[in-house]
């Protein structure tokens, strides 16, 4: 119903925020992820990529800033147990990336970590996701070894969104978390 909203922020919480589109307020459910893109942007206006969730009580939007971030949500919000939060909650621990190469390999570590999400609820994530993420992008990359540079240049005082974004910017042939952490800070070097 509700796929895409572009709007100015008025109000901002811990998990959500009110876009004003044409003088009505929208409630949308965001990611951590989500949050860091939008508290670094400089522009008035936000767009996000939605899902409208409704139920019998309530009708809840959840918003995001990547369409990959919305594909990979309502894939989640499909495993039987699933419920929008818990989606939300799964990804605001990790990237897209990061998820699906965890999914695909069968290793639930990241999933355990969301609170309501025990090891038999994370193995059926694994199960019900594992053949469907096989298909998609990104197969062949070192996820882990792209999330441990990640976690190096946020321990650098990097945001997510800006350690993503720079080892986006380095090229498949550059291998090795060192090496890729290295050409991500001369990018991030010139931005400056």
């Amino acid at each position: 119903m509700i796929s895409h909203i572009t709007g100015t922020l008025i109000e901002s919480t811990l998990e959500t925020i009110v876009l004003d589109v044409g003088g009505v307020g929208y409630r949308i459910h965001i990611s951590s992820d989500t949050r860091e893109h939008i508290t670094t942007t400089t522009s008035e206006t936000t767009s996000l990529w939605t899902h409208l969730a409704v139920r019998e009580n309530a009708m809840d939007l959840y918003g995001f800033v990547e369409k990959a971030e919305l594909d990979f949500f309502e894939l989640l919000i499909n495993v039987p147990g699933i419920g929008p939060k818990s989606g939300l909650a799964i990804l605001s621990l990790a990237s897209v990336e990061t998820l699906r190469q965890s999914i695909s390999s069968g290793d639930t570590t990241y999933l355990t970590k969301v609170s309501g999400i025990g090891r038999k609820t994370a193995e059926k994530i694994v199960l019900e996701l594992k053949d469907k993420l096989g298909a998609l992008e990104g197969e062949g990359r070192d996820f882990k070894g792209e999330s441990d540079a990640v976690e190096a240049l946020r321990s650098l005082g990097y945001s997510l969104k800006e350690s993503r974004d720079a080892l986006k910017q380095v090229g498949p042939d550059v291998v090795g978390t060192e090496a890729r952490v290295r050409a991500a800070l001369k990018k991030l070097g010139r931005a400056a």
